[in-house]
């Protein structure tokens, strides 16, 4: 990833479970710009590299805003930071990418769940600078489960939804009484599984972010050839092993963060062949036109596939 350092200056408790990290960049000077729904790659120790919302102002050129879920039992990035992100620390961080950007609309629908919440919040602050309708559920496990309440609770239009008190959000409730809003999602695996279901079921076009991969059925892999237009290099890529690793032995450099189909950074052009997409950055109708694909997930289910690279 393309990296920058930057220190934490403030650390606070959003929430149970939930803390939240200021950052600014190392030495001063102004961070990049960013827009809502933007993440940065964050490295955390062995544990490798973990996405992460910035859910700030993205008008603050002097200060980032970063919240982390601890997972004590988790893969261990929110662990590292849980023990080492305090104030004066220093962390190796990319420059800022969105996948999920908020479209101009007159009217919005957003739906959160538990840490979900952070690229959400600076696309309310939008959605009101800008003048547009909008509304937010937002569930989590319990009211002290709920994070950044104080910035949430002065708008008439959030309803928070505590599961303990009220239940699990009701999806299908939710977009039903949509209207012409643009829908927004983020939170824990079964709310996007339920809400991108529900979504295809009534025609409702819903974008979604998501930091942990989709839970695929896929074809066996196979071998296939991989063709390199720029280059006219030909290589070989065995069943079992990914396309990325092909080629970066074969010296292809290609930007790659999350390895899991989770960021975004390692997009690619595909020229002509067919596409397995096993990303969870894509669109439905991105992955259908298969004009791009995350190499270092998805493969190809032709015999050839043309990169430009």
């Amino acid at each position: 990833m393309t990296e920058l350092m930057v220190r934490v200056t403030d650390r606070r408790d959003e929430a149970e479970g939930v803390f939240s990290l200021g950052l600014a960049a190392v030495g001063g000077g102004p961070l990049p710009h960013w827009t809502p729904g933007a993440h940065i790659d964050v490295s955390v120790g062995t544990a490798g590299v973990r996405q992460y919302s910035l859910c700030g102002d993205p008008a603050d050129e002097r200060r980032w805003r970063i919240a982390i879920l601890h997972e004590p039992a988790g893969r261990g990035g929110s662990d590292h930071l849980h023990r080492t992100a305090r104030p004066g620390a220093a962390l190796r961080v990319s420059l800022p990418r969105n996948n999920f950007e908020l479209v101009p609309s007159d009217a919005y629908l957003f739906v959160a769940g538990g840490i979900g919440i952070t690229p959400i919040l600076p696309m309310l602050a939008a959605a009101q600078r800008a003048g547009a309708s909008w509304t937010l559920y937002y569930g989590a496990r319990s009211r002290a489960h709920l994070a950044f309440t104080g910035e949430l609770s002065w708008h008439r239009q959030v309803r928070m939804v505590p599961q303990d008190e009220l239940g699990l959000l009701p999806v299908a409730a939710i977009l039903g009484d949509r209207g012409g809003a643009e829908v927004y999602c983020c939170g824990p695996a079964p709310l996007l599984d339920a809400i991108e279901t529900e979504g295809a079921r009534t025609g409702v076009a819903v974008h979604i972010e998501r930091f942990v991969p989709r839970q695929l059925e896929t074809a066996p892999d196979r071998e296939f050839e991989l063709q390199l237009a720029r280059t006219g290099r030909t290589l070989r890529v065995p069943a079992g092993r990914p396309v990325i690793d092909v080629l970066e032995s074969a010296g292809v450099t290609v930007v790659t963060s999350c390895r899991e189909g989770t960021c975004g950074s390692c997009e690619t052009a595909v020229l002509s062949g067919s596409v397995e997409h096993r990303d969870s950055v894509l669109s439905a109708a991105e992955r259908a036109a298969g004009a791009t694909m995350m190499p270092c997930v998805s493969r190809a289910v032709s015999d050839v596939l043309v990169l430009d690279l």
